[in-house]
């Protein structure tokens, strides 16, 4: 079955091809053959392997770079940023795995007891196109150091990212079987999370999507990862540094074209300084050039598909009209996939711009009365991924956030992932975690050992 997959600014149209029944079981059982060598490796030989994909990356990272912007829009000076993440990320599970994985000893009434990591086997992970590197090597590094193998099912527009990922593996040495790309649909996609070499599943993705991976791994008792939406609050109290926060909502806000689960979305500020907050973020967003993005002099990429466009806009229209107030942009540019940089105010419940999440470069104000508002507002989602809280007194953002249900809360920070530090969501916005000694845990046996 051929699959299109169409460059969001040029519009240039390229095909691949899905694989069929027989590819997917030729690629399983080598997957599942894999394992047991892979496994067996020593730590330090699996480490030298990731350290090899990361020198890798940084030689290709040009080549890559481009097949990002071509395959989902990403302004290429991003995709080199992300490409250099995804290389660190390899090497920090290199240097720490072993620490990680090291048999915890636990004093009990035994001569001796401890808990120990074991690998549990195929991994199969379905990653989202908005970050189509970073996304896969957070949760293939831990996975390849524990000890797993894993499978690859990418977004079908970005099947040239997908690719590129396993010849990087191929070129670093990664023994074959240890990681393969599947191109298939969601169909075949239930079906080889059925499988039973098939041994856990991480997802990125839609909460429609999470729903639907969930209840197919519960029907078959397979364990699952889930990293779904966000609409993250970005807290603005009356004394907050707006030198330091508004440069910092435009950067979270428009970053990616806005196409980012743990990008500010709601910007809830205290009424006392909600006027000048909203002046400064309207003039500084007004300043970004969205246009190619293989250009250095474009700071807004093009949305990812058209029909991604024409839902926001559709949620954009229908705030409007519920009464909130268009600032700047809020109108599609030109082409199929441009959107300006867009900020509605005085958003509230009911309108779109408040109850749903918007992936594109849309920001929503909710004007709060004081603190206590504030942190009512944040929590008034179904979403609960990231949150950040802006003020001049850390230990008061430190006692607001703590008040905040959401998986990644700082204080005069953008939220974003990094290996240090586990990453995850609750409510809808998913369960589970990436990244740090809890990210490499979650797809292990984690097995106690008991000696009288």
């Amino acid at each position: 079955m051929s699959i299109e997959n169409r460059d969001p600014f040029t519009g240039e149209v390229r095909l691949h091809e899905n694989i069929g029944k027989a590819e997917i079981e030729t690629a399983l059982a080598a997957a599942d053959r894999a394992f047991t060598a892979w496994s067996a490796l020593p730590l330090a030989d699996r480490g030298a392997c990731l350290r090899n994909v990361a020198a890798v990356l940084r030689v290709r990272r040009d080549a890559i770079a481009a097949l990002m912007t071509g395959d989902m829009g990403k302004l290429r000076r991003e995709a080199l940023t992300e490409i250099e993440k995804s290389a660190a990320g390899c090497e920090y599970y290199a240097d720490n795995a072993g620490r990680y994985l090291a048999d915890q000893a636990i004093s009990t009434d035994a001569a001796r007891s401890y808990v120990s990591y074991q690998p549990i086997g195929c991994v199969l992970a379905i990653m989202p196109w908005n970050f189509p590197l970073w996304q896969v090597f957070r949760f293939l590094a831990p996975s390849l150091m524990a000890g797993n193998v894993a499978v690859l099912k990418h977004a079908t527009n970005v099947p040239r990212c997908a690719d590129a990922i396993a010849d990087v593996l191929t070129a670093a040495g990664v023994p074959a079987g240890v990681f393969t790309v599947l191109h298939i649909d969601s169909e075949q996609t239930a079906e080889v999370i059925g499988d039973p070499r098939i041994k856990a599943v991480t997802l990125t993705g839609s909460e429609r999507a999470g729903r639907s991976v969930a209840a197919t791994a519960g029907k078959h008792l397979k364990k699952c990862v889930l990293e779904l939406g966000g609409s993250d609050p970005f807290v603005v109290l009356d004394d907050a540094d707006l030198d330091q926060a508004v440069p910092m909502a435009v950067a979270s806000r428009f970053g990616n074209a806005g196409q980012t689960c743990i990008a500010a979305k709601r910007f809830i500020v205290v009424d006392a300084v909600a006027n000048e907050f909203v002046r400064r973020f309207v003039e500084a967003s007004a300043k970004l050039v969205p246009g190619d993005p293989s250009s250095d002099d474009t700071d807004l990429a093009p949305m990812a598909r058209a029909d991604l466009r024409d839902e926001l806009h559709k949620q954009v229209q229908a705030s409007i009209a519920q009464g909130a107030m268009p600032l700047l942009g809020c109108k599609p540019g030109e082409g199929d996939t441009l959107y300006p940089a867009s900020i509605l105010d005085f958003v509230v419940p009911g309108m779109p711009a408040y109850d749903e999440e918007l992936f594109g470069p849309v920001a929503s104000i909710i004007r709060a009365r004081d603190e206590a508002d504030a942190l009512r507002i944040a929590n008034d989602t179904a979403f609960g991924l990231g949150a950040s809280v802006w003020t001049r007194d850390a230990a008061r953002g430190e006692a607001a956030v703590r008040l905040i249900t959401a998986g990644a809360c700082f204080v005069n920070s953008i939220v974003r992932s990094d290996v240090r530090l586990p990453f995850g969501g609750t409510k809808t916005s998913g369960y589970g975690r990436e990244l740090a000694e809890h990210g490499i845990h979650e797809f292990m046996n984690i097995k106690t050992v008991y000696v009288a």
